[in-house]
């Protein structure tokens, strides 16, 4: 399934590679996974994202726009970051995007027993700990829906996962 085919009035879980798509332009996924964040803003779609997954993107987002700053390659961005760090105190396209994703969508915290539930979901679907606990938040909240690039989650019988193509 894709993202431009989820009905509206869905609601959907949003895995941190489709804000990551969307806000840093990829040139493969970036239009879909923004047409997607257009239906959510103009509330054609609701959406949720656990807190771990709007940290992740805040920090992909960052390094990128870092290495587009810099023009720095990706590999060692972290280390150069840590060493310099005015870099980072003059970027400011990621935390814009933070801001823009959290005035639509729904952000939830994990709790530590989602943590413990994602650790026996891995076990069981064999999934790593980061997309446990995606299925373990998500059936806590009982969404059935996620939009992701991951197909690992095609594994899940109780989600239906729509991706950016």
């Amino acid at each position: 399934m894709i993202l431009a085919s989820l009905p509206s009035g869905s609601h959907v879980f949003v895995d941190a590679n489709i804000f990551v798509y969307s806000f840093a332009a990829d040139p493969n996924f970036g239009t879909p996974c923004s047409e997607f964040f257009d239906r959510i803003q103009a509330k054609d779609l609701s959406a949720s994202i656990s807190s771990a997954l709007l940290s992740d993107v805040a920090h992909r987002l960052m390094t990128l726009e870092a290495c587009d700053v810099m023009g720095w390659p990706y590999a060692g961005i972290g280390r150069r970051l840590r060493r310099d760090v005015t870099v980072i105190q003059r970027l400011r396209k990621y935390r814009q995007a933070l801001d823009d994703i959290s005035k639509v969508v729904t952000v939830v915290e994990v709790t530590g027993a989602d943590v413990l539930r994602a650790g026996d979901l891995g076990s069981v679907h064999g999934l790593l700990s980061g997309d446990g606990l995606i299925l373990a938040v998500m059936e806590r909240l009982r969404i059935s829906i996620l939009a992701s690039h991951d197909a690992d989650f095609d594994r899940i019988p109780t989600i239906t996962r729509y991706s950016p193509l």
